[in-house]
């Protein structure tokens, strides 16, 4: 299922398409070229299809532009998975890029929660690694998700940041492979 959104504020002007059973493929543009060298690599290994047209105030700097894609995405994400059945709901990955390794365990729980633990600063290019941990909050709040994100080792940023995108594209696409014994995946009898 395609799922279109649109959001528009002083800051941002964002059209995204998502479709959760796709084959990976992406379009990508939000003016931060890191940025959408991370979102081409997590459609790539959520085998989400994504498109992303993004104008941002990047002249200020690149914040309102990386959160407001996480917020966007979150909820088209949230629209594509609730209410949830037929799942496994829990997936979990631990990504690997040379020296750095970084784990990533999710729950589609529809309750929002975030653990970061990525202990890195500074810039890859012109992109500061501060603004993963805000994509990543935006998005896992927007998408009613629970997340344990944490490094497990790596000095070199760029290996750091992507293996974080790629672990938590994995961990999603494994939470959210199908499992028809499944039913609703909890006591309540609903998520």
């Amino acid at each position: 299922m395609r799922i279109k959104k649109r959001r528009e504020t002083k800051e941002t002007k964002i059209d995204l398409e998502l479709d959760i059973e796709g084959c990976g493929e992406s379009h990508i543009r939000t003016g931060v070229g890191f940025f959408d060298h991370m979102l081409e690599s997590f459609s790539k290994h959520a085998f989400f299809d994504l498109k992303i047209e993004c104008e941002g105030d990047t002249h200020v700097d690149d914040h309102h532009t990386v959160e407001d894609v996480g917020i966007v995405l979150g909820q088209a994400l949230r629209e594509s998975i609730y209410p949830i059945a037929g799942v496994e709901r829990f997936g979990d990955s631990v990504v690997v890029m040379d020296e750095a390794a970084v784990s990533c365990a999710m729950d589609l729980s529809n309750r929002p929660f975030l653990v970061y633990e990525i202990d890195i600063d500074g810039k890859v290019g012109s992109f500061d690694v501060e603004l993963a941990e805000e994509f990543f909050r935006a998005l896992t709040f927007n998408a009613g998700l629970t997340v344990h994100l944490a490094q497990l080792r790596g000095k070199n940023r760029h290996h750091i940041v992507e293996a974080s995108f790629k672990a938590y594209a994995v961990a999603l696409r494994r939470a959210l492979a199908p499992n028809p014994r499944a039913g609703v995946p909890s006591t309540k009898g609903i998520l």
